[in-house]
């Protein structure tokens, strides 16, 4: 029997990288999956197609984690396509390296609108829905909580404020069940994040691992957070990051 057996998953921003890993995770083992994804339908569908190839069920909804109302309506048509909702998986997210100083208010007011926002509504919306005993799963990052690297001070200040996000929700809805915890990977080979180039090095030097982690091992995180042996974990922060701040 797989540990996700007849649960429902909905992953936003799963059309690449970190999210498309988790989405395939969670159906192989056993959960049928709704991605969304902003703009790029191609990768959303190839993901689809990838879980359906391996026997897997799974949806993709276009929703720009930006915009409240895509948002609340994608958690509703996934609800209604796949059935409940057991596990939503706050993916999306966005990061614009520079400087501070150099950082625009326009910049600034995205990443506070993808990070923080968009996991405020699609957390409040799918909590009209989840069934008891569900899984929150935000995926923060390790500059949350320490900060290494130049030109992530924005950033960093929305992932610090999803970190408090997941504590203090996992007191709100522990009474249903319901676990709230934060991923926090670190240096993680994405097209975003490559491992390789000017940006990759000073990244790669902090770490332990003297590497860049891959989306499986993030994906393996989430999955085992997912599943009934991580029911006693909640409110936790958990770093995924080679040792990145050790």
């Amino acid at each position: 029997m797989s540990k996700l057996a007849n649960k429902v998953a909905l992953v936003t921003g799963g059309s690449r990288g970190i999210g498309a890993a988790i989405a395939k995770r969670l159906a192989s083992d056993g959960a049928s999956v709704a991605i969304t994804y902003a703009k790029d339908a191609t990768s959303a569908s190839a993901v689809v197609k990838a879980i359906e190839g391996a026997g897997g069920k799974a949806i993709a909804i276009q929703a720009d984690a930006a915009d409240a109302k895509a948002v609340a309506a994608a958690v509703a048509q996934a609800v209604a396509s796949l059935g409940r909702l057991d596990v939503l998986v706050n993916n999306a997210g966005t990061a614009i390296p520079k400087p501070f100083e150099e950082t625009t208010l326009e910049e600034m007011d995205r990443m506070v609108d993808i990070n923080l926002r968009g996991i405020f509504v699609a957390t409040k919306e799918a909590l009209k829905h989840m069934n008891d005993g569900g899984r929150i799963i935000m995926i923060g990052s390790c500059v949350g909580e320490r900060v290494l690297t130049p030109g992530l001070v924005a950033y960093s200040a929305t992932k610090g404020a999803v970190k408090m996000f997941t504590q203090g929700l996992s007191r709100e809805v522990g009474a249903r069940g319901i676990t709230v915890n934060n991923v926090q990977p670190g240096p993680i080979d994405t097209d975003l994040n490559p491992a390789a180039g000017d940006w990759a090095t000073p990244q790669k030097a902090v770490t332990a691992l003297n590497r860049y982690g891959t989306v499986e091992e993030v994906a393996a995180l989430v999955s085992f957070v997912a599943s009934p042996e991580a029911s006693y974990i909640t409110g936790a922060n958990l770093t995924v990051d080679g040792g990145t701040n050790a």
